[in-house]
């Protein structure tokens, strides 16, 4: 293990990025914090484990090992909103998907920790994502990146109501050749066990946003899923075998159906 990141190198064109399963924060910052966030609620649970036959089918994985609580690695270093005119949370989010704050009074980062921050956790991070797009681009003449995320289905501080079981991002279509995405959408849509939809209140973050360049191959996706699709939503957060079993052979398809394609 790297010292912020794990990086398993597959066979195929395909990379999945994990950037919000990292579960440590440094003892030096665990004080700064309010007792519930240590709980790290806010995590993508189980998701290498959710993913983890993908490296049978040659995908490269990549894993961070901290929480998005310390810094997340799916914004962007300049710290704009993902989502303008919603609530977001920053690249060192001060708040939980509650809406409340993550920090004791007077103790969130400040500009110098924000910056120590990207040049420890960050930056290594996404030197090493764009390193092995590079590979894979060389290697195969393109390069496919799998951006995956979850999120409990009801948070009314980030979207209102239920959210959609499976929430495809393709920057609006940007990210990845049309082809792509109408053979993913079409996975999607032919199946009736989970909700799905397309660039809807998900459209993918920064990685799928900045990563994703058709015009030089390579293309970039963000799969955003309720947890409610694979396990329980309520601490400790368990794994669920019934509901896991059943979203397994969807994104067996949907993975497939990214490495079926061709540019």
């Amino acid at each position: 293990m790297d010292e912020v990141f794990t990086l398993r190198r597959g066979s195929t064109p395909l990379l999945i990025s994990l950037p919000h399963v990292g579960t440590e924060l440094p003892d030096a910052q665990k004080p700064r914090y309010v007792e519930r966030a240590l709980a790290l609620e806010d995590t993508d649970w189980h998701l290498e484990r959710l993913y983890g036959f993908a490296t049978s089918l040659g995908a490269s994985m990549l894993v961070p090992r901290y929480s998005r609580y310390l810094i997340d690695l799916n914004r962007p270093p300049e710290n704009v909103p993902m989502y303008p005119g919603a609530n977001n949370t920053e690249l060192c989010p001060t708040r939980f998907f509650s809406g409340d704050a993550l920090y004791r009074p007077g103790q969130a980062p400040d500009e110098p920790e924000i910056t120590r921050r990207i040049t420890h956790y960050w930056r290594p991070y996404h030197d090493a994502l764009a390193a092995e797009l590079e590979r894979l681009r060389a290697e195969h003449g393109y390069a496919l990146l799998f951006d995956g995320h979850s999120i409990k289905s009801h948070l009314p501080w980030l979207f209102e109501g239920k959210l959609t079981d499976l929430n495809l991002g393709t920057a609006e279509g940007r990210s990845c050749a049309p082809a792509l995405r109408t053979a993913l959408a079409e996975v999607l849509a032919g199946q009736d066990s989970f909700t799905q939809v397309v660039d809807g209140r998900f459209k993918g973050g920064h990685i799928t946003r900045h990563y994703g360049r058709p015009a030089e191959n390579i293309h970039a996706v963000q799969l955003e899923m309720c947890w409610s699709s694979y396990m329980d939503e309520a601490p400790p957060w368990a794994w669920d075998p019934a509901r896991a079993a059943n979203m397994l052979p969807l994104l067996r398809r949907l993975l497939q159906a990214m490495l079926d394609w061709r540019p």
